[in-house]
């Protein structure tokens, strides 16, 4: 039995694994940049970790394989991805000797040109699928990341892909995918994390296409729009990131320091709880909540080409803020304000405040609903205006005209389009919770389409 071990990052609906191939070595697949959980866990289970196998360029998140590189691992990634860093190519058919176990490269083009897939085998049968984007439960993984004239003919790559490469192989055999519930880079998700041939055969929508053209139909016709960041990530993987081995901790600026280095273009950004965003914070900065999702939206919202300050609460973690940030390729974290909002309060300077509100007429309120067309589509409150969040940004904004109340799922999208409005000058209020809160406040139905 060969042993497989998910690391699953929440925030980004992605997952990696660590293969533990039986004679005390380990094998990573589409590793996250921080390598300590692999290490961490080697370390405990008595493994070394040997390889670090990549399925694709990723445009989502910061390849961890030279931090592994940098400890041992030899980096196997597609011939095709052409890495300006040491690695062993492999293409469509090649094998890697793993000693008892053998990984075969199946070449899958679709999410990207370069995708292969790992078919891990023990020498009588195959065990494990590592599909990368190429199959996903419930779905399969975008093919516009790369440009609009390539997403059509990526599509029908990926159809010959897995009705060639994918869709022969035994239904038991079970599929580990990098991307899944909650990731930008799939198309929808039935929220498993793993799957197997037969499951997908017998309940994948997209499979169930009678022919190419209904397949390329109905993937392209359930694309959504995704972070701005993702533009920038494939090139930075195929160069090769930098390695870091162990993370940096944030350094902690006075409030002189932080007027100053805004002053001169750093951005800031408060990653406290939208309550306390609410309740007081510096003027013109941008409020993006630190939770699981903090990377997208940082991703989408913050300016990657700037220093970033950031504000936060004491008890809050900054080492999962350093993670997220460096794991999506946020090189230039400042530091913190030291203190504070208290410490900024106490020099004399003024803090704003964000209206909270918790009921709401449509009819009189003009609001605006944050959320992904997609959500907006499932249930909204009558009237209101649908502008995803990753919109808001540059003169997109200036089409809000007065006072608007800003709405999502919960509240922080909310509070984070309240703040971009606040920052170009308008008004907001922020809804807490979401439209079925609102519906069982009300007493009202909520629109669809």
């Amino acid at each position: 039995m060969v042993g497989i071990n998910a690391f699953i990052d929440e925030g980004l609906g992605n997952s990696s694994y660590v293969v533990d191939l039986g004679d005390r070595r380990g094998l990573v697949v589409d590793p996250a940049r921080e390598s300590k959980p692999y290490r961490e866990f080697a370390e405990t289970s008595g493994l070394t970790l040997a390889y670090a196998v990549e399925t694709h360029l990723h445009a989502d998140f910061v390849s961890g394989s030279r931090e592994l590189a940098a400890v041992g691992a030899t980096v196997i990634a597609p011939g095709a991805a052409e890495l300006e860093f040491p690695h062993r190519p492999l293409h469509d058919g090649e094998a890697v000797d793993l000693g008892g176990l053998r990984l075969e490269a199946l070449g899958t083009p679709g999410h990207t040109p370069e995708h292969l897939g790992y078919l891990l085998d023990d020498g009588t049968r195959p065990v494990a699928l590592f599909s990368g984007g190429a199959l996903l439960p419930g779905a399969v993984a975008r093919t516009d990341l790369i440009s609009p004239d390539r997403t059509e003919p990526l599509a029908r790559s990926l159809y010959r892909a897995l009705h060639e490469r994918i869709l022969v192989l035994p239904d038991d055999l079970p599929v580990y995918p990098t991307h899944g519930a909650g990731s930008f880079c799939s198309t929808a998700s039935d929220g498993e994390r793993t799957t197997t041939i037969g499951r997908e055969r017998a309940a994948n929508p997209l499979l169930a296409a009678p022919d190419e053209d209904a397949f390329v139909a109905l993937l392209l016709g359930g694309l959504g729009t995704y972070p701005t960041y993702f533009g920038g990530l494939r090139e930075v993987n195929r160069r090769g990131p930098r390695v870091y081995g162990t993370y940096p901790a944030l350094a902690v600026l006075t409030v002189d320091e932080v007027e100053r280095r805004v002053r001169d273009g750093a951005e800031l950004i408060d990653v406290r709880p939208m309550e306390a965003f609410a309740a007081g914070h510096v003027p013109g900065s941008l409020s993006i909540a630190l939770r699981p999702s903090f990377e997208s939206w940082l991703g989408w919202l913050g300016p990657a080409d700037r220093p970033l300050i950031f504000v936060l609460d004491p008890d809050q973690d900054r080492a999962e803020l350093v993670r997220q940030s460096l794991g999506i390729g946020y090189e230039q974290l400042v530091g913190e304000l030291v203190g504070g909002v208290d410490a900024w309060r106490e020099t004399g300077r003024s803090l704003a405040r964000t209206e909270l509100v918790r009921t709401l007429d449509p009819e009189r309120d003009p609001v605006v609903d944050v959320r992904q067309r997609v959500e907006y589509a499932a249930g909204h409150l009558p009237g209101a205006r649908s502008t995803e969040l990753g919109t808001l940004v540059g003169p997109a904004i200036s089409e809000l005209s007065g006072q608007a109340t800003f709405m999502c799922g919960h509240g922080e999208r909310a509070m984070t389009a309240a703040s971009l409005a606040e920052r170009s000058g308008r008004e907001a209020a922020v809804f807490v919770g979401g439209p079925d809160q609102w519906a069982r406040r009300s007493g009202r139905p909520l629109a669809h389409g």
